[in-house]
């Protein structure tokens, strides 16, 4: 079956917004993969202006729902590596995953800027497969 669409689920992670110009890390939202067995962050990367600029990519997880109690994520519980998804100043409009396989309810991820002092457009969606029942609503959020 070709049919992709009826399997997952798609979460905003990291809005698209302004430019982010300094090294404050951008934070997604608090992913909560209950009913689902998969999930792989997307990350899409805009205009990266700063000539010297590299972007640190971590992830957390957790069981209290606003992640009080995050650690983390093994690199055993990732699927892809950290490094593969951090990039630099040179990456302009390119896209990264990085996928998880632990087994925490929430996970959060963060990009953390180090020599940013130009614009850098950075979002991120969330996207659950694997559902335990199937087909899945089409409503996003």
């Amino acid at each position: 079956m070709r049919d992709l669409a009826n399997s997952i689920h798609i979460v905003r992670a990291i809005s698209p917004a302004a430019a982010v110009a300094d090294n404050t890390p951008i934070v997604s939202q608090i992913i909560d993969v209950s009913g689902y067995n998969s999930l792989v962050f997307l990350l899409n990367l805009g205009a990266l202006v700063d000539a010297d600029a590299t972007f640190a990519v971590t992830v957390d997880h957790g069981d209290a729902a606003n992640l009080s109690d995050a650690a983390a994520v093994p690199a055993a519980n990732l699927t892809g590596t950290l490094a593969a998804a951090s990039f630099n100043f040179g990456d302009d409009n390119e896209l990264r995953k990085i996928g998880y396989v632990g087994s925490k309810r929430y996970v959060r991820l963060t990009v953390t800027p180090a020599n940013n002092t130009g614009n850098a457009f950075v979002s991120a969606i969330a996207l659950l497969g694997d559902p335990r029942f199937a087909p899945l609503p089409s409503l996003n959020t």
